[in-house]
């Protein structure tokens, strides 16, 4: 979003869509990046900082190799494992998700807590808004546990039209 934006998002819209304060946002997300890896012993390094930083800027999912050109401009490493090993540890640290249905990956908004993330997909622009799903976590885990399965990874994504989008098919 915008950084002239200047309300702040209090849960009730998911954040890739909502009008916040984005400087806030991203110094905000990068601090609690940084006391987690501290807290889990984790090494945020400089490469992984980066990387999360470039997945902050737009609310946008990014592919790796998007990604990895980024690095590059920013004097980071030129090989695809560099972002693949930065991207590999964000995800499995809370960090980022990946998005299945566009192979790519956004910082993840919700980490002070494990959950399970649900994604509005813009078909339109790309953007993507990431929200809490109480419903998955209910009515899945129920039909899992009934069924004596145990659900060790659940992403729920939705496709449609963002507020953006409409508003301006509609001008």
């Amino acid at each position: 979003m915008t950084s002239k934006a200047t309300t702040i998002n209090t849960g009730s819209q998911p954040l890739g869509f909502a009008q916040h304060n984005h400087g806030a946002c991203m110094s905000e997300a990068l601090a609690a990046a940084e006391a987690r890896c501290a807290a889990g012993g984790l090494r945020f390094t400089p490469v992984r900082r980066k990387v999360l930083e470039i997945l902050l800027q737009d609310h946008r999912a990014l592919g790796a190799y998007s990604i990895l050109d980024r690095l590059r401009e920013e004097g980071f490493g030129s090989q695809p494992p560099v972002a693949y090993r930065a991207l590999d540890f964000l995800v499995a640290n809370g960090l980022a998700h990946k998005i299945e249905r566009l192979n790519a990956f956004i910082a993840c908004v919700h980490t002070h807590h494990s959950h399970t993330p649900a994604f509005m997909i813009c078909r339109l622009c790309d953007a993507v808004a990431e929200a809490l799903s109480t419903t998955a976590r209910g009515v899945l885990h129920d039909a899992a546990h009934a069924t004596g399965f145990h659900i060790e990874r659940a992403v729920i994504e939705a496709e449609g039209i963002c507020p953006g989008c409409t508003e301006k098919a509609q001008a």
